[in-house]
């Protein structure tokens, strides 16, 4: 980009920031879990030194007060590849694709996020981006009448389609014109009180499903979620009702570990909020909430082979009685899968970062042939890749436990990837290539380090 061209990655900074700030006042729950998390993290590191050095000398510290992950839902492929040129300006992309009707949520999705390393440890701000499924819903009159509300809206100000265009015109915003696009692209994603329908068309669409009334039914994607994360889950878990906060029943995902994997999610109850119809009616809607995640080392194929296949041994027989016997239970099923940094780097199971000591020298030839012993004599270090993307199944479990519908067989269909990506404009970047490459480049770069020693 041109030196007169504000940075995409600064520019998706100051968006978050104003996101996060815009949600603490329209939610302020999610302020009080903000503080939460950020008194767990600190105990975390007070009494875990080697997880201090390990965060500070990853560059891991920095982004932990600054990590956020949101979800919005959007109703049309017009709107979704429209938010894809939204994000592009942020140094936001899409990566992954993730089918949620297979667990009875009318929704598939994509996440955009930034993808290189250096953009990752300024801002890893992640926006989980669902499109509505209209052919899903078996009504062929509730359908069409669903279909012409959400063409008829504007989800994104006149000001933000010019700085949009002006971007990929030019290549980039000046610093005036970035603080513009913020105030501007913040405005799709703000709560409105007022309905765009009636209240029988709510009701309509709500009784199809909670959350096809969320999408279609008011101005634009409202931000629906925000997300810390947190280095300890199930102390904010355990924490939340001392602060009048009600989390959800279960913590999501894999169960606690030593090394921790993937991703762990958990949230609060939805707020029921107050709406206004189109014909002056009054009613209740229930769809925002707050959610905190802990992350891990991200997995490679082999892996998640082994994750799903464990994963789904875990679901038969677990009742999830309580959090503590759900996670007794994830325990045993996941007893199997190694718990250990060097056993999962050498069953490569996980992906890591490779990095060169400097100054270090090395009787060893420094090549792909030496790594275990680059690794014993310190002249290597190896420290696992944190996860940045999302899990299908935690994911609709976090939307049935604050949509308040359970699964809707009817919605089941195959993965259309294919579909999603003719919405979006192009195709999304499959997460574990992403990985696969990081790993790789950072392995070349250390040796090729060593070599010049």
């Amino acid at each position: 980009m041109s030196d007169h061209f504000y940075s995409a990655d600064r520019i998706r900074d100051r968006f978050s920031q104003a996101m996060s700030d815009m949600y603490q006042q329209e939610v302020p729950q999610y302020g009080t879990l903000l503080s939460l998390v950020a008194d767990v993290n600190r105990e975390v590191i007070e009494r875990d030194v080697r997880l201090a050095d390990t965060l500070t000398a990853n560059g891991e510290m920095e982004r932990l007060h600054v990590e956020r992950h949101g979800a919005i839902r959007v109703g049309s492929p017009e709107e979704l590849a429209l938010l894809r040129r939204m994000f592009a300006v942020m140094g936001m992309f899409p990566v992954g694709y993730y089918d949620l009707s297979v667990a009875g949520v009318p929704v598939h999705a994509t996440a955009f996020r930034p993808i290189d390393d250096e953009a990752l440890k300024l801002n890893p701000f992640r926006l989980f981006t669902s499109l509505l499924r209209l052919e899903l819903i078996a009504d062929a009159e509730l359908r069409d009448r669903a279909a012409a509300i959400i063409a008829s809206r504007e989800i994104v100000t006149p000001q933000a389609v010019a700085l949009i265009e002006r971007f990929e015109a030019q290549g980039g915003l000046n610093e005036a014109e970035a603080e513009t696009f913020v105030v501007e692209a913040l405005e799709t994603f703000r709560w409105h009180r007022d309905a765009t329908v009636d209240l029988a068309t709510y009701q309509a669409l709500h009784q199809e499903h909670r959350l096809i009334a969320d999408v279609v039914c008011f101005r634009g994607p409202h931000i629906n979620h925000l997300t810390p994360r947190t280095l300890d889950i199930d102390a904010v878990q355990q924490r939340m009702p001392t602060k009048g906060i009600t989390p959800k029943a279960i913590i999501e995902g894999p169960p606690r570990r030593h090394c921790p994997i993937l991703l762990r999610q958990t949230s609060f109850k939805a707020l029921e909020e107050s709406i206004y119809f189109a014909d002056e009616a009054e009613g209740q809607h229930t769809a925002r909430f707050g959610e905190i995640e802990q992350r891990g080392v991200a997995l490679t194929r082999k892996g998640r082979m082994l994750y799903d296949q464990l994963l789904a041994a875990s679901r038969q027989g677990d009742p999830a009685v309580s959090n503590a016997d759900h996670q007794a239970h994830l325990a045993q099923a996941f007893a199997e899968f190694p718990d250990d940094q060097d056993a999962l780097r050498r069953q490569e199971l996980a992906f890591f970062h490779y990095r060169a000591v400097p100054g270090a020298t090395t009787a060893e030839d420094a090549t792909s042939d030496n790594i275990e012993r680059l690794l014993a004599t310190g002249a290597l270090v190896a420290t696992p890749m944190i996860y940045e993307d999302f899990l299908p199944v935690s994911a609709a479990g976090i939307f049935q436990s604050n949509l308040g519908d359970g699964t809707r067989d009817e919605y089941s269909s195959h993965s259309s990837q294919q579909t999603f990506e003719q919405a979006l404009g192009t195709a999304v970047t499959d997460e574990i290539a992403l990985y696969e490459r990081r790993q790789a480049n950072s392995l070349a770069q250390a040796l090729a380090e060593l070599g010049g020693a």
